[in-house]
């Protein structure tokens, strides 16, 4: 069985200004995981976090952008496992900016969740997508002087 993430944000501000905050590396770092991403077709990624070794993530998400069209889509490969060069989870991100009402919609597909091995995976995205990046996200994007 496959699963997918899907939710979608209003923000106040203008798809280039959310766009940046998705793609250089100083902005994702302060609200997702550090990283090293270049919105390049191509480039190789990574985002680092705390492991999890208990629930088989070594905390490397091994990454590479697929498809750029600033400041309108993103996609990126998501993989991540217990290290080793296993991969246990082998998923798809993809984030499409609409203006809308004088600012951004912002939405996120998260796909490629099969089987059980995925899981916890996919519900600990699930959560992790809806409710703290919605806040960090939004608080950076709210931040002083914006």
């Amino acid at each position: 069985m496959n699963r997918d993430i899907v939710h979608r944000w209003q923000f106040r501000q203008s798809p280039e200004i959310v766009w940046e905050h998705l793609t250089k590396p100083e902005l994702l770092s302060q609200w997702l995981m550090a990283n090293d991403i270049k919105p390049e077709v191509g480039h190789k990624f990574r985002f680092t976090t705390n492991p999890l070794l208990k629930f088989g993530f070594d905390g490397i998400v091994y990454c590479e952008v697929l498809e750029v069209d600033p400041p309108k889509r993103l996609s990126y490969s998501w993989k991540g496992g217990p290290g080793n060069g296993k991969i246990a989870l082998d998923s798809l991100v993809t984030w499409t900016l609409t203006l809308k009402d004088g600012g951004t919609e912002l939405l996120l597909e998260h796909t490629g969740f099969s089987g059980m091995k995925n899981y916890f995976g996919y519900l600990m995205m699930k959560n992790g997508w809806g409710s703290k990046i919605r806040k960090r996200l939004g608080a950076l994007l709210a931040g002083p002087g914006k």
